[in-house]
């Protein structure tokens, strides 16, 4: 067998397990939604936890210091395209919601890579580096494939309520918080 025809079966069982992975993450989503499991928090995290990671800096970083704002937790990487091409639709939020809201990027990548991204890529939200515990965090949110991107809201009060594997449209965005606005 030739190189390119190695390289294409590669590719292409790459993209096949990366799309089974993100479909069966959509369907446990919606089959815990029509059985009622997503509410009642059985399986996974319903409430924002006490959370510390570094920023780009080398600081902790603690999740009570948003306290009171509606929390969007975004797990991404520079390595990872739909992570990338969701960047400015959460830098707009950002922007135009200001202080009701705390979009924290926690990216699973190396500090190195971030910093230099961000170089040429400026983010008005913090930053955090993925740990192991931000890790198993993101799978008792909801990220049991663990996908990028990975995105989870939490109200005002701490409560989760949205999940998404896979990348986040703005329609989806601005309708979950638009229901939070009331908060």
């Amino acid at each position: 067998m030739s190189v390119w025809r190695i390289a294409l079966v590669v590719l292409l069982a790459g993209v096949m397990s990366i799309g089974t992975a993100i479909l069966g993450q959509r369907w446990l989503d919606n089959a815990a939604t029509r059985n009622g499991s997503a509410e009642r928090g059985t399986s996974q995290r319903q409430i924002l936890p006490e959370l510390s990671l570094l920023d780009l800096d080398g600081r902790p970083v603690e999740s009570h210091e948003w306290a009171g704002k509606i929390v969007i937790l975004h797990y991404w990487a520079t390595w990872c395209p739909p992570c990338v091409r969701e960047l400015p639709l959460l830098i707009e939020t950002q922007a135009r919601l200001g202080d009701g809201i705390q979009i924290v990027g926690i990216a699973v990548d190396r500090r190195e890579d971030v910093v230099s991204f961000i170089a040429s890529t400026p983010i008005n939200y913090p930053i955090l580096i993925a740990d192991p515990a931000a890790m198993a965090l993101s799978k008792q949110l909801g990220n049991r494939l663990e996908t990028l991107p990975f995105t989870v809201i939490f109200d005002r009060g701490g409560r989760r309520v949205f999940s998404r594997a896979g990348e986040v449209t703005a329609a989806t965005l601005d309708a979950q918080l638009a229901g939070l606005s009331g908060d």
